[in-house]
């Protein structure tokens, strides 16, 4: 075992996290969850969701025997909902070929939806004990600054360089312990912003240190500018104070969820309501925008409050569209922006 491992799993057992709920009773079915929750999300973010989900899925034959909407309504606010979507996809795939077993190959792994390289390895190394290195975002940070790695990881040839040296550093023997390890250096000591070099148990070795500029590396992404884009939305309230919802398409943004109905350019909200609900509008009022950044670009939500004058004679299939009833629990999966709309234009909650 070379000194940066061996140092980092002595530096753990006195300093680490050893009380994440999914490190109490580790299963590989409670590591995988875990592990897809803490794609590009923190620890104390994912931590109330997973013991919500796993609650309510204690198994992964529970997992796939549940409804899509019930699985992204317990998703609901962690964002990357196709982390959701794959999670729910692989486990109906390992109940149909897999006898009910998450594969314990790192190629087994590899063919479910939303298990990339580093996710498998993580699986294996925690609850197999198996060799094989990780590289999530708190690792690259780690390995970046340790060898001072100019240039941005997430360009191919830097990302190779960190590939290489998560290889050569993860040892033979007490992996697990190491990947949790290197996975807490970067989430408590090695940030983003001011790193606590103090702390780090392989400071005196960071070549990033040695230099001073451990405060710039790893280097950032390089700017672009974001689009901008603009959608009207509809908040269709019948008579008996039900609004409309309407699942969006798999693919996009929010695949999967519930949003407010989008309408589309050149048509009104009025022409809306009598093609797809046949009804009758009352009033239509516009709302205040709603502003969100997405991953790629920033979305500005234009509410339309649209007021029916009857009940509507049709709602779709039932499964595409459903009215909510604003005085119980919402039963589906909503994205932040929608449930805070919600509560803000149909609740009158800030």
């Amino acid at each position: 075992m070379d000194s940066f491992a061996s140092k980092l799993i002595a530096w753990h057992a006195v300093h680490g996290r050893h009380d994440l709920p999914w490190q109490v009773r580790p299963t590989p079915y409670g590591i995988w969850v875990a592990e897809v929750m803490l794609q590009q999300t923190q620890v104390a973010t994912v931590v109330p969701y997973y013991e919500r989900f796993m609650r309510r899925f204690p198994t992964l034959e529970a997992l796939a025997a549940a409804a899509l909407d019930e699985v992204l309504g317990l998703w609901a606010g962690l964002g990357y909902y196709a982390r959701g979507r794959n999670l729910h996809r692989s486990a109906r795939i390992v109940v149909e070929r897999c006898d009910g077993r998450l594969p314990e190959t790192f190629e087994g792994l590899l063919s479910l939806p939303g298990i990339g390289r580093s996710t498998a390895g993580a699986i294996l190394a925690q609850a197999h004990g198996r060799r094989y290195p990780i590289l999530d975002g708190n690792v690259k940070r780690v390995l970046a600054r340790y060898h001072a790695v100019e240039g941005w990881p997430g360009e191919a040839a830097v990302e190779r360089t960190l590939w290489e040296h998560a290889e050569r550093h993860t040892p033979t023997a007490r992996v697990a312990a190491y990947t949790q390890a290197i996975m807490d250096l970067g989430a408590t000591v090695c940030t983003r912003r001011r790193p606590s070099c103090t702390m780090c148990p392989v400071a005196r070795d960071c070549s990033a240190r040695q230099a001073g500029i451990e405060n710039r590396l790893p280097v950032a992404r390089p700017k672009r500018n974001r689009p901008r884009r603009t959608a009207t939305v509809l908040i269709v309230i019948d008579p008996d104070g039900r609004v409309l919802l309407e699942r969006r398409p798999e693919q996009g943004v929010w695949g999967g969820l519930y949003s407010f109905p989008e309408l589309p350019d050149g048509e009104d909200a009025k022409q809306w309501c009598d093609r797809k609900l046949g009804s009758r509008v009352s009033s239509v009022e516009a709302c205040d925008p709603v502003p969100h950044s997405l991953t790629h670009f920033d979305l500005v939500l234009v509410p339309l409050e649209v007021r029916l004058a009857g009940s509507p004679n049709r709602v779709g299939d039932g499964r595409d569209r459903l009215w909510h009833d604003p005085e119980t629990a919402q039963a589906v999966g909503v994205a932040a922006p929608i449930a805070a709309a919600l509560r803000r234009f149909v609740h009158g909650q800030d």
